[in-house]
């Protein structure tokens, strides 16, 4: 069996074939979007997620390119496995931490009602970290070296989540490495997988008051523990 090259490792797959000002007015107006529906309120906000999410697919479809760039493939899936055991031990790790700390908060139901509330949450997750890497990290490819493009993607990432003391820097370091495994292995479903163990993780680990049931935006500044007590959990997960 021949030993594994380089090129075997990290396959270099096209970025979209986008000219550097195309690429910089999408990143704009599809962040300026996304701002615009964490940090208005309702009802509005209704309405302009309808709009970002029919904007940004305008901007996919119009600069589509195949599904391999924006790492829906199968090549290197098994070699980049390691990264799903590595969030799963990092939360079975908060998850004991938790429960001697007495912070742990699972609904009720055992398994069938934490799959039904937080299924949601981790198909939320998943476009997430398609946005990051499969629409702003390629193109910021074509704006500037590897590196500098992952640090940028990711700190548009944790931008998003200000001004949440608690997600905003997780997200940067999360997203640094996620830009640069994305890099390595030019695979998403191991990162999409990750990124939903290691959100549910800080959402049945960290007290709801303390990061806000995991709002962001104008939606951590308006949350009161005693307005949302007795809401419906997973409907906090998935708002701004």
């Amino acid at each position: 069996m021949e030993p594994e090259t380089a090129a075997q490792l990290e396959p270099e797959a096209p970025v979209p074939k986008l000219s550097k000002r195309r690429a910089a007015i999408e990143i704009a107006v599809a962040y300026s979007l996304i701002l615009s529906v964490v940090w208005t309120p309702r009802p509005w906000q209704r309405f302009l997620w309808i709009l970002a999410a029919a904007g940004i697919a305008i901007i996919l479809w119009r600069s589509f390119e195949g599904w391999k760039p924006m790492g829906f493939t199968r090549a290197n899936l098994g070699r980049a496995l390691w990264i799903v055991g590595a969030a799963l031990a990092a939360a079975a790790i908060a998850v004991l931490v938790a429960a001697r700390l007495h912070t742990l908060h699972l609904p009720p139901g055992g398994l069938l009602g934490f799959i039904a509330t937080y299924v949601a949450y981790a198909i939320w997750t998943g476009v997430q970290q398609f946005l990051m890497q499969g629409f702003f990290l390629l193109r910021l490819l074509r704006l500037m070296p590897k590196a500098a493009a992952a640090l940028a993607a990711a700190l548009l990432f944790a931008a998003a989540h200000l001004p949440n003391p608690i997600l905003a820097p997780v997200t940067l370091v999360w997203g640094v490495a996620a830009c640069l495994l994305f890099l390595r292995y030019r695979n998403i479903y191991p990162l999409m997988l990750a990124h939903a163990i290691l959100g549910i993780a800080i959402a049945v680990t960290v007290p709801g008051p303390v990061v806000h049931n995991m709002r962001v935006g104008l939606g951590y500044l308006t949350y009161s523990p005693y307005a949302h007590k007795h809401s419906h959990h997973i409907y906090q997960l998935t708002q701004p």
